[in-house]
C-alpha cells in the first residue's frame, strides 16, 4: 500500500540560514530551475492545492520554505522548497546570492536526508543540474530526479526518455506529471523508502 500524506502545516519561510527551524525532523529538499513545476509537484505530493504558492513570475521565490508533513504511518518529515535557479532575467549578483544561499543549506543541514532535483523531461539535466548533482555528491547528500511534464511526451517514448535521463544523471528517476497525478504516488513511495533506509 502506497504511503499518503495526511496532514501538512507551514513552519517557516526565510531568506536566512540562521532563521531556519530547529533540525528536529528528516528533511527532503526539492530543487529545480524556475518554471520546472516545483510548487505544483509539492502540492500534489502533499495533497493540498495551494500549500506551496505557484508564482506567475519565474525566479520570484527567494526563500527556503519548510512544511511539516505527516504520513499515514504517523511519521513526520519536512518538505523543503528551495529557491528556483537558472532564471535568465535575474542579475548575475542575484543568481550568485541564490546559489550561495542554497549551497549553505545543503552543506550544513544535519537532518537533510534527500534532495529531489526536478528536471523538465524534454530538456534533461543541463549545466545547473549537473553542477548541483556534482556538488551534492561531493558533500554526500543522496539525490533522486523527478522528471517533470512527462505527459507532454508520447507515451510510447516515455520509457526510452527516462532511461536516457537515468544514464545521463546516474541517479534514480521518477517520471511525473500533474495532470492525472502521473508518478506522484511512486515518487512519494521512493522518498519514504529512502528516509526509512537512511534512519
Amino acid at each position: 500500500m502506497n504511503p499518503r500524506i495526511v496532514d501538512t502545516r507551514l513552519i517557516s519561510s526565510t531568506g536566512s540560514i540562521a532563521r531556519l527551524p530547529e533540525p528536529t525532523l528528516p528533511e527532503v529538499a526539492f530543487a529545480g530551475r524556475s518554471n520546472v513545476g516545483k510548487s505544483s509537484l509539492l502540492n500534489a505530493l502533499s495533497g493540498r492545492k495551494g500549500l506551496f504558492k505557484v508564482s506567475n513570475t519565474p525566479g520570484r521565490t527567494r526563500t527556503i520554505v519548510h512544511v511539516e508533513a505527516r504520513l499515514d504511518t504517523g511519521q513526520k518529515l519536512y518538505w523543503v522548497d528551495l529557491p528556483g535557479y537558472g532564471y535568465a532575467r535575474a542579475s548575475h549578483a542575484a543568481q550568485q546570492a541564490w546559489a550561495e544561499f542554497i549551497q549553505a543549506y545543503l552543506q550544513t543541514r544535519s537532518t537533510l536526508r534527500l534532495v529531489v532535483i526536478l528536471v523538465d523531461c524534454r530538456r534533461g539535466p543541463e549545466a545547473e543540474e549537473q553542477q548541483l548533482l556534482s556538488f551534492l555528491q561531493s558533500v554526500g547528500v543522496p539525490t533522486i530526479i523527478a522528471a517533470t511534464k512527462v505527459d507532454r511526451v508520447p507515451r510510447s517514448k516515455q520509457r526510452a526518455l527516462l532511461d536516457r535521463l537515468h544514464r545521463e544523471s546516474q541517479r534514480p528517476i521518477v517520471g511525473t506529471a500533474i495532470p492525472g497525478r502521473i508518478g506522484i504516488d511512486a515518487l512519494l513511495a521512493t522518498i519514504v523508502r529512502h528516509i526509512k533506509d537512511s534512519d
